[in-house]
């Protein structure tokens, strides 16, 4: 089964975005992208961009009025159709009526896929169907990820050095590692560069990467087929275990159950455990606090928003990669001062200014890149204002969001108070007394020493801290 996951991958590597694009004429393309912003606008960024953004149009079949939706992996066609097909049929039919059906699929070569089809075929008849879905070793690394290209700044060094050590020969000091970050900032990198590190150590380990999400579904799976002592013995066995985007991690009960004994079983058993999220621990929502308790008993490595002489470097080392391109130094400026909510959004605006240069015979310059980044740079230019403070204030401590403007003393309701009025000071340009009118009509004074409070215990008490960082992020996300 190996050789054909090695064919399959090697046949999704021949077509490109670009060419998938290529099948589709230019007024589907601009159907699909005016699709895609409603689709951000009303999924949020967060979503957007982990599931929607790597959507390509496939082919359109006339006869049919079917149109293909391509995606990475079976996984993410399969999870995209499920959870958001319905809302994507509705605006394709909206956008275009000639379009009555819409597909999600894989990428594939087609050249290769007679031959892996026959493959699998006689693979089929040599083994019994049930083991299909836990027959492949494959690891899941992205080969694109590894420490070499992982560019140190301060805001990750703390979480880069962990994960260094986690990747060591010798065994760490702390188990698990928890990697905390906003989409975007490297989190995902750090964990494909650890098993890429760990395998190059020991060449013979079992080195398991998987998102949550995908769990969660291989594990609902193996319960319908009656296949869970298989599923739990190919987690287990794993030597390091990578399990991303812990967020996600919620629902039945059963499936944060398997989650803890597999936690259990890695950790127990002293082999390495490396887990991702968007918040710390103790901020995610519908987890068990037994599996809360495991994953702060190691080690919270907090990775933070990359500033710019980060993003400068990051694009210098991209562009040290592709020595054939010529890219001018205020083309780099101009792109690390500008995109600046996360890692993610900088590297795709690049990637989308070269391939546009590279398409048209365009030069890169300042110029090109206001011209082709527009949407990219509106949304990085988006003001926050203090009605989002607020209402991400009251979500993330649990408070109404009319205690924002109350008169109520209760600790718990004062320091949250405090706290937006400290962020709305620092992310948007309103004045003392505008914020101060928006909490209730309070003097410009009070919302001065709100300020000045939350700096000082910012820098006392590290709780404190996270919880502005972290709705800091979440906000700028």
């Amino acid at each position: 089964m190996g050789s054909i996951n090695a064919d399959l991958h090697d046949a999704d590597l021949t077509i490109s975005d670009h060419k998938a694009d290529d099948k589709v004429d230019g007024q589907m393309a601009q159907h699909w992208d005016l699709i895609r912003s409603g689709l951000r606008r009303d999924l949020g960024a967060r979503i957007y961009g982990q599931w929607i953004r790597p959507i390509v149009v496939g082919e359109f079949c006339d006869l049919t009025g079917t149109i293909e939706m391509v995606l990475g992996t079976d996984f993410s066609a399969n999870w995209v159709s499920d959870h958001y097909g319905d809302r994507i049929r509705m605006a394709w039919r909206h956008a275009d009526p000639s379009v009555r059906q819409v597909k999600f699929r894989a990428r594939a070569g087609a050249a290769k896929i007679e031959t892996i089809k026959s493959k699998i075929e006689k693979q089929d008849i040599e083994k019994p169907q049930s083991d299909q879905i836990f027959a492949y070793n494959e690891s899941g690394l992205d080969p694109r990820f590894t420490f070499a290209n992982f560019v140190k700044g301060d805001g990750n060094a703390l979480a880069l050095t962990a994960a260094e050590r986690m990747a060591a020969e010798e065994k760490p000091l702390f188990s698990p590692l928890y990697l905390q970050a906003a989409t975007g900032q490297g989190k995902t990198h750090l964990m494909h560069a650890i098993g890429h590190a760990y395998r190059q150590l020991h060449p013979n380990a079992t080195v398991i990467y998987m998102p949550a999400e995908r769990f969660m579904m291989e594990f609902v799976t193996a319960m319908r087929r009656k296949e869970v002592m298989e599923f739990k013995a190919r987690l287990r066995s794993a030597d390091i275990l990578l399990i991303d985007d812990i967020q996600f991690i919620v629902g039945k009960v059963s499936t944060q159950e398997e989650f803890l004994h597999t936690i259990d079983s890695i950790m127990g058993a002293g082999k390495r455990l490396v887990v991702a999220a968007d918040r710390a621990p103790q901020a995610l929502d519908g987890v068990h606090q037994r599996i809360l308790s495991r994953l702060s008993m190691g080690l919270v490595a907090d990775i933070q928003s990359a500033d710019l002489d980060l993003r400068r470097a990051i694009l210098n080392l991209r562009l040290s990669q592709m020595p054939e391109i010529s890219v001018g130094e205020d083309v780099v400026e101009f792109l690390a001062r500008t995109i600046s909510r996360n890692v993610r959004e900088l590297e795709g605006g690049l990637n989308k200014l070269l391939a546009y240069s590279q398409l048209t015979g365009r030069p890169v310059s300042r110029a090109l890149a206001e011209e082709q980044l527009k949407d990219i740079l509106s949304a990085c230019r988006r003001r926050i204002t203090i009605d989002e403070v607020q209402r991400a204030v009251s979500e993330y401590f649990r408070i109404d969001r009319s205690e924002m403007s109350s008169k109520r003393r209760a600790r718990a309701v004062v320091r949250p108070r405090q706290v937006a009025m400290y962020i709305a000071k620092v992310m948007t340009p309103r004045s003392y007394p505008e914020i101060g009118r928006k909490f209730g009509g309070r003097d410009h004074s009070t919302v001065i020493h709100a300020v000045r409070l939350v700096e000082q215990l910012r820098q006392s008490d590290s709780d404190m801290d996270n919880d502005v960082r972290t709705l800091i992020r979440q906000l700028e996300a």
